[in-house]
């Protein structure tokens, strides 16, 4: 048994397709006030808060973009070149282009699977309205470059903000800068790359789902970017390549870990078991979780009704930090003896319900997690990778989410955490067939790996309980020289080109094992 291992990450029960697995805040806060709910670094959040409402996942931050459309009619002068390129030549083109823009974004927003806000479209060619509009509210600025001039492009671009150059071929009216994106606006007229905070990967000609899948990408940027995470026992890394990864969430990633230690942690849970009307209704739901479609329980009842107890704290102590993230520090040992049961289920339980919960508080590997969870809109998998081999990786833990689509339950055995062989710890069965994410953090932050696998196995080996082979989607030989880090993240799908785009923006280098033809 190594402390290299440690688990969990998720599985819902029927009680949370119910709703019933928040249970009531008052009268576990009434109950746990008397424990002094100061939670360390937390203590001046009010704990009537929490019991004033049910506390629910807090929905992400929607992704705000401003439409704008960079256009110029020009004047017929005889003998001389007078007009650029661009099939937009009289004040019809310019309304029938603001009307196809305007339904092309409603279009693109009804596909849209996260949060976003959409401005009304601006139209414009004066470089001092184009800094003013650059200044606005938006977290995105997709800049329409029909005809203008360069300077107005260059004033509606904000390096402290995102922005999309669009650009017509054949989706309608010819855009000049069709033409002239790369050598003028990017290169300004020289071999190197010349505007701040742009690059090729920020121009996108006709398609709006190669529109959508940036946009998604930055959505998930924006929702992990300041990110507050409570860390029972403290904030923590893997391994000694690991441990300026705190410093590294908090500068790079701008996260916000609050600290929980363990005996106030303690006392939360013994406020919790001497309120009897908590206690009977956790016990219920894990009743209720283990009648679920799907579900075999091969441990002591008594581990499960001990985990929905367990639930409901790390429910509150996210209510009390006004957050849905949370991470738990040396859970395969110093928790088991305060909460008599693992961390595994209640996060498994969390998770499938819309939280952003992770064991070990490796912060190597947990802002991977959230980006990826933000990007996919879909719980997240953090598993501990094994060698890979003739094209095939084992990644195991003990917790995984049981709703890895977002919507549906996968089968769970729920058997003892492996390495203490005690508590409740879901071994999940994932779907075969099904095509993931995989993401490998390096400690520095420095460049990430990743690629596209499938799913081939579930098998049951002597390591952490939920174990998937997986066949791997590029180059095995290269995956094994470049792997870097420990932890890696899994979600279902392919999100491959989102967190290449995403890491971009905060100056992280990507290497991408999967090459599509």
């Amino acid at each position: 048994m190594s402390c290299d291992h440690e688990h969990p990450q998720i599985s819902p029960c029927s009680c949370c397709m119910s709703r019933s697995c928040g249970i009531n805040r008052r009268e576990f806060i009434a109950a746990a006030g008397a424990a002094g709910f100061a939670l360390g670094a937390l203590g001046s959040l009010s704990a009537a808060s929490a019991a004033d409402n049910e506390f629910k996942p807090i929905p992400p931050k929607p992704l705000k973009v401003q439409p704008v459309l960079a256009v110029t009619l020009f004047q017929r002068r005889e003998q001389t070149s007078w007009r650029s390129w661009g099939a937009i030549h009289t004040q019809q083109d310019i309304t029938q282009e603001q009307q196809r823009i305007q339904q092309e974004l409603d279009r693109m927003a009804k596909k849209a699977e996260f949060a976003l806000e959409i401005m009304p479209l601006v139209t414009l060619n004066d470089p001092e309205q184009a800094a003013k509009i650059a200044q606005g509210p938006q977290d995105v600025t997709i800049m329409y470059a029909a005809n203008s001039w360069l300077n107005v492009l260059e004033q509606l671009t904000n390096p402290d903000k995102w922005t999309i150059m669009f650009v017509r071929h054949k989706s309608g009216p010819v855009y000049l800068w069709y033409e002239i994106a790369h050598n003028r606006y990017l290169r300004k007229t020289v071999d190197q790359y010349g505007q701040p905070s742009m690059d090729c990967q920020d121009v996108v000609v006709d398609e709006y789902d190669d529109v959508l899948w940036r946009l998604r990408a930055l959505f998930g940027l924006k929702n992990t970017l300041g990110k507050r995470m409570v860390a029972i026992g403290g904030p923590s890394g893997w391994g000694s390549g690991g441990q300026k990864a705190p410093d590294i969430s908090r500068t790079v990633w701008k996260m916000d870990i609050q600290t929980v230690d363990y005996p106030t942690l303690g006392e939360m849970i013994k406020k919790a078991r001497q309120n009897n009307g908590l206690v009977k209704r956790c016990h219920q739901q894990a009743e209720d979780y283990l009648k679920g479609r799907g579900v075999k329980l091969e441990t002591n009842k008594e581990f499960v009704q001990n985990a929905f107890v367990l639930t409901e704290v790390f429910q509150n102590l996210m209510a009390q930090a006004q957050t849905d993230a949370l991470t738990v520090n040396n859970c395969m040992g110093t928790i088991m003896p305060i909460s008599e049961t693992t961390a595994c289920l209640p996060l498994c339980l969390l998770n499938d319900t819309g939280y952003n919960l992770y064991c070990e508080s490796d912060f190597v590997v947990i802002p991977s997690g959230v980006l990826l969870h933000h990007i996919s809109s879909q719980p997240v998998f953090l598993n501990d990778p094994t060698y890979p081999h003739h094209g095939v990786v084992t990644m195991a833990h003990c917790t995984a989410p049981r709703r890895m689509d977002g919507k549906n339950l996968e089968p769970v055995r729920v058997l003892t955490h492996f390495e203490s062989d005690y508590g409740a710890a879901p071994k999940v069965e994932m779907k075969r067939g099904q095509r993931i994410t995989v993401i490998d953090p390096d400690f520095d932050n420095q460049r990430w790996l990743g690629f596209e696998g499938e799913i081939i196995d579930n098998p049951f080996l002597d390591i952490c309980r939920s174990q998937i082979d997986v066949q791997i989607n590029g180059d095995c030989d290269t995956l094994v020289q470049e792997t870097r880090g420990f932890h890696w993240m899994a979600c279902y799908g392919d999100y491959l080109k989102e967190v290449s785009y995403a890491l971009k923006k905060v100056g992280v280098d990507w290497m991408n094992l999967t090459k599509k033809a």
